[in-house]
C-alpha cells in the first residue's frame, strides 16, 4: 500500500513536469507564431490549450484524493500542495502562450510587432521557453540551488521588459497607438509567464526544505 502510494506522489510530479513542458513548447511556438504571422502555428497552440487544461484537472483530481484518502504529513504533504499550486501557474503559462498566439491570429496576415520591436520578443521568447524547460527539470530532480538560480534569468526578462517600455514610450516612436498597445499587452504577458515558471521552481524549493522562498510580486494573472 505504501509503495503504491508513494508510486502516486512521484506519477503526481512527472505530470507537473509534463505539463510544465507543454506549456513551453506553447510558448515556443506562439511566439514564432507571432515573429513570422503563422497562422496555421498559431491555431495550433490554440487548439492545443485545452489539453493543458485536461492534465491540471487530473492533477487536482489525483491530489485531491491523496489528501482525502491518505491524509499525508511532513513531505508528503508538501509535495501534494506544491504540485496544486504549481499546477494552477503553469495553467496561467499555457494560457499567457494562448494569448501570444490568438495576437498573432487576430493581426494575421499581418504582423502584429513592428520592425523594432521583433528583436526584443525573440529574446523574451527564448528566455520563456528556457524558464519553462528549467523549471521542468527542476520538478523532475527537486535541485534546490537550479531551482534559485532560476531569478538571474527572470531578471533577464524583467530588464528587456523594462526596456520595452522606454521604447514605446518614446516620443518618436512611429508605429501608431494600436501597435504601442499590442506591444504593451504582448510584454506582459512574456513578463508574467517567466513570473509563473518562477514560482513553479520556488515551489520544488517548498518542497525539499519546508520553506517557500519570497515572492518579487503578486501572480495575480
Amino acid at each position: 500500500m505504501r509503495e503504491a502510494y508513494h508510486d502516486q506522489l512521484g506519477q503526481l510530479a512527472d505530470q507537473l513536469a509534463d505539463m510544465c513542458g507543454m506549456a513551453g513548447d506553447a510558448m515556443e511556438r506562439a511566439t514564432t507564431a507571432l515573429l513570422q504571422a503563422d497562422l496555421g502555428v498559431a491555431e495550433q497552440v490554440i487548439g492545443d490549450d485545452a489539453k493543458i487544461d485536461d492534465v491540471r484537472a487530473g492533477i487536482e483530481e489525483q491530489a485531491y484524493a491523496l489528501l482525502a484518502l491518505q491524509a499525508p504529513v511532513a513531505t508528503d504533504l508538501r509535495i501534494v500542495l506544491a504540485v496544486i499550486h504549481a499546477a494552477e501557474s503553469v495553467e496561467r503559462m499555457g494560457d499567457l502562450a494562448l494569448h501570444v498566439a490568438k495576437a498573432a491570429r487576430r493581426r494575421h496576415p499581418n504582423h502584429v510587432l513592428s520592425d523594432t520591436v521583433q528583436p526584443y520578443f525573440a529574446e523574451m521568447g527564448r528566455i520563456a521557453v528556457e524558464l519553462a524547460r528549467e523549471a521542468t527539470d527542476i520538478i523532475r530532480t527537486q535541485d534546490v540551488e537550479r531551482a534559485r538560480s532560476l531569478e538571474d534569468a527572470d531578471d533577464a526578462m524583467d530588464d528587456l521588459h523594462r526596456h520595452l517600455f522606454t521604447v514605446i514610450m518614446d516620443k518618436d516612436w512611429p508605429h501608431g497607438v494600436p501597435s504601442a498597445v499590442d506591444t504593451t499587452l504582448l510584454g506582459r504577458f512574456y513578463e508574467r509567464f517567466a513570473d509563473h515558471a518562477v514560482s513553479v521552481a520556488k515551489r520544488t524549493v517548498f518542497v525539499v526544505t519546508g520553506r517557500m522562498p519570497g515572492y518579487s510580486g503578486e501572480l495575480d494573472d
